[in-house]
């Protein structure tokens, strides 16, 4: 169930879910959205979307989770498998604009050495808000499809690390499973675009608690780009 203000129900995050059933394959786990209803209530819009039950529920009820998530490895996998077929999809829909990341990171990254880099390496489409509430166990279940579109490539993996570091064992494991999105060029670009959306977010009194974890990951991104860059000269 969602509700706008009625001059505001159109857009990428009002058609996501419908979107995503027309145009993802089915190859990506979610749950299917079997029908959908609008209404209007003076100046408010409201939509009740109806999806299947999903096994065995979310893997935690907020983004950031207390406790390492217990998963097999069929689930990373799965994961994997997930996040490459998403990333060839062609739209038209973004979840991340050029214009944001211009105006954001050097904003929310200035204390960091030097000129921080906007423009990614590769784009490719992503979920957009790949995070553990967002994610079913045992058997993997994407959720969320509202903000789905183009973003810097790794982008999904880099959200899925940031939301962990608040527990140095979960960003540990999601490092050693998602390290071929992660540890690259364009990984590292999309983790320092994540880190710079939640410092933002924090601002507004969001997982207020990640703020010295994601600053101290941010140092040693950066310290990663700007060693590898010394190297290659």
């Amino acid at each position: 169930m969602v509700h706008s203000p009625s001059d505001r129900a159109s857009g990428k995050l009002w058609t996501g879910p419908e979107d995503a059933e027309q145009l993802l394959p089915q190859e990506i786990p979610r749950p299917s959205l079997r029908r959908v209803r609008q209404w209007t209530e003076g100046e408010d819009a409201y939509r009740a979307e109806l999806y299947d039950h999903v096994s065995g529920g979310t893997l935690s009820p907020t983004p950031v989770p207390a406790v390492m998530p217990r998963l097999a490895t069929g689930w990373w996998e799965g994961l994997r498998k997930a996040l490459d077929c998403l990333s060839a999809v062609k739209t038209d829909r973004t979840a991340v604009r050029q214009a944001y990341l211009d105006r954001a990171m050097p904003k929310y990254l200035a204390f960091l050495d030097g000129p921080v880099p906007t423009t990614a390496p590769a784009w490719s489409t992503a979920h957009g808000d790949l995070h553990w509430a967002n994610l079913a166990g045992p058997e993997l279940g994407i959720m969320d499809w509202e903000g789905w579109g183009t973003a810097p490539s790794g982008y999904d993996a880099a959200l899925l690390h940031a939301y962990s570091l608040a527990t140095p064992e979960t960003a540990q494991h999601v490092r050693q499973e998602l390290a071929a999105l992660l540890d690259s060029d364009a990984g590292r670009f999309a983790e320092l675009v994540v880190i710079s959306e939640l410092l933002q977010s924090a601002e507004r009194g969001d997982n207020v608690e990640l703020v010295p974890a994601l600053r101290r990951r941010a140092g040693e991104v950066w310290q990663r780009i700007t060693t590898d860059e010394v190297t290659t000269s």
